[in-house]
């Protein structure tokens, strides 16, 4: 992440006094850190020690007293980036606090959830991205405040990452007949039999319709977004009709199962330009954040305008589960798509970007997309994925099939003269995979590139197979220990829909069409 000035804030007296009080916080915390467990499948349940139980609950409230402390600085001593990254964080921490509610009463009453295991996995690996873009906000800062809260949030991961070790899911428990059913115009069991309707019809009729020219029930899209029921079980619908739309969206926790629909990538377009160098964190910066679970978007586009002299501006970021877009431009430079967390699908959809332009910390499966690689500042490296995976145990990645990887129309007459690449490593476990794409020559032979010297370069989790294009050849790829080609459809068969995002258990509701496995 490019690094930020900032003038050193002068801190108040009363922070040395909130720093002993957090110091005696964890140390109330600390012998129940180490307690250990195991979750596993025994029939449909899974069964985790009431001890802990019990740290998780300490987990939870330490993170409501480091958010207490926290939002003792709010105002960031008049630093617009501080602010930032202290607001940031207490999202985050209310984020996982939400999170990890969530694992508790589902391990009290694990009764009708398919994909248990992976589900807590899920929720447990959101928790540990939360808390790592929480820290990653005050790169920059020169402020004492990261250094006050990077004890307790250390003291968070501790137990999180071991609860996380005892979730049982591996590799080879993914597997399941990917082939069967698979094909065009399927959609994954997750989608309900209603919303493949609404996303197949040309007509659907909208709870709320949006038009600039003043045609509709709102002008603004976050005006028709409040206006959607809190923790619906139903699928509100809101129609966005063509236009520009410069503002900055949010669809926040309570907004469940929230469809938009434009009438094109073209000709619906939500707009802004946030970016780092104007003082805003990298997660703050999106013009369009869906945090929501169940949310689809269709025909639409979300761009941010910054351009690569502004460095980190994300057009979308995704922490909704069971989130899909279809037929979607998602348009910026660096750090254009966020997928912060949990679980997504995107299919036809048109990515656009420069640096680690498809990047976080979530599970994402990327169907028959366009990803185009633009030109960015003078000798800069293009990188299209960055993934964040900073535990071997959590269960997500990217996994790339059935696209087309070429260079947008402005870097045609740069492409012998810039480096591009698939992906570099984020963090240490980055797992990211292309498979049956097509490849053209803006990808370097390489095809990868390390982040920071040779750090995660055996750890990672990098894989290409049967992609075509004069970019696909794999002779003078990288050597390092963690890429490799793969050789069998059983291995590629773990990157599916059907195996990577669980995809046969929901996506089918939402209409969306998709592969299920390895076939077109």
């Amino acid at each position: 992440m490019a690094p930020c000035s900032a003038r050193k804030e002068k801190v108040p007296l009363t922070a040395v006094a909130l720093t002993f009080l957090l110091i005696l916080l964890l140390g109330n915390f600390t012998s129940m850190a180490s307690a250990s467990g195991n979750c596993g499948s025994e029939g449909s349940t899974c069964l985790v020690p009431s001890e802990f139980v019990g740290v998780v609950k300490e987990v939870i409230g330490l993170l409501g007293n480091v958010g207490s402390i926290l939002s003792k600085f709010t105002g960031g001593f008049g630093n617009f980036h501080l602010t930032n990254a202290i607001l940031d964080g207490l999202d985050l921490l209310d984020m996982s606090s939400d999170e990890l509610n969530l694992f508790l009463s589902v391990i009290q009453n694990p009764k009708g959830r398919n994909n248990l295991e992976l589900d807590l996995a899920t929720w447990l690996s959101a928790v540990l991205a939360n808390l790592d873009t929480c820290l990653d906000g005050f790169e920059g800062t020169n402020s004492i405040i990261k250094g006050l809260i990077s004890p307790g949030l250390r003291l968070v991961t501790s137990p999180v990452t071991n609860l996380l070790a005892k979730v049982d899911v591996s590799q080879n428990d993914f597997f399941e007949d990917a082939e069967a059913g698979a094909g065009e115009g399927r959609f994954p069991s997750w989608v309900k039999p209603r919303e493949r309707k609404l996303l197949q019809a040309n007509r659907v009729v909208p709870n709320a319709v949006v038009a600039a020219d003043g045609s509709g029930n709102f002008r603004r899209i976050m005006d028709a977004v409040m206006a959607a029921p809190n923790n619906s079980n139903t699928r509100f619908v809101i129609y966005v009709k063509r236009g520009v739309y410069n503002e900055y969206v949010e669809i926040n926790k309570n907004k469940r199962n929230i469809m938009m629909i434009g009438d094109g990538i073209g000709a619906t377009i939500i707009t802004g330009n946030r970016n780092y160098v104007d003082g805003w964190t990298t997660f703050r910066s999106a013009t369009f954040v869906v945090v929501g679970e169940g949310f689809i978007a269709r025909d639409i586009s979300f761009q941010n305008t910054a351009g690569p002299a502004k460095k980190q501006a994300v057009a979308l970021r995704t922490d909704s589960d069971f989130s899909v877009f279809f037929r979607c431009g998602i348009f910026g430079y660096q750090d254009t798509l966020y997928v912060h967390s949990m679980r997504q699908f995107f299919r036809e959809c048109t990515i656009s970007g420069t640096v680690d332009f498809i990047f976080g910390y979530g599970t994402a499966v990327f169907q028959k997309c366009n990803i185009l690689i633009k030109k960015g500042s003078p000798d800069q490296k293009n990188a299209i994925t960055a993934h964040g995976r900073e535990d071997p145990n959590e269960p997500t990645g990217f996994s790339l099939q059935f696209c087309n990887i070429i260079a947008d129309s402005d870097l045609v007459p740069f492409v012998k003269t810039t480096e591009s690449f698939l992906g570099r490593p984020w963090k240490k476990y980055s797992r990211t995979v292309f498979m049956q794409n097509y490849i053209s020559d803006v990808i370097s032979p390489l095809g990868w590139t390390p982040w920071n010297g040779s750090i995660g370069l055996d750890t990672l989790y990098y894989a290409e197979y049967m992609n075509t294009g004069p970019g696909a050849g794999v002779a003078n790829r990288v050597k390092w220990l963690g890429y490799r080609v793969l050789k069998t459809s059983r291995e590629a068969s773990n990157f599916t829909v059907a195996n990577f995002i669980q995809g046969n258990s929901w996506l089918p509701s939402t209409g969306v069409a998709f592969s299920a496995g390895l076939s077109l």
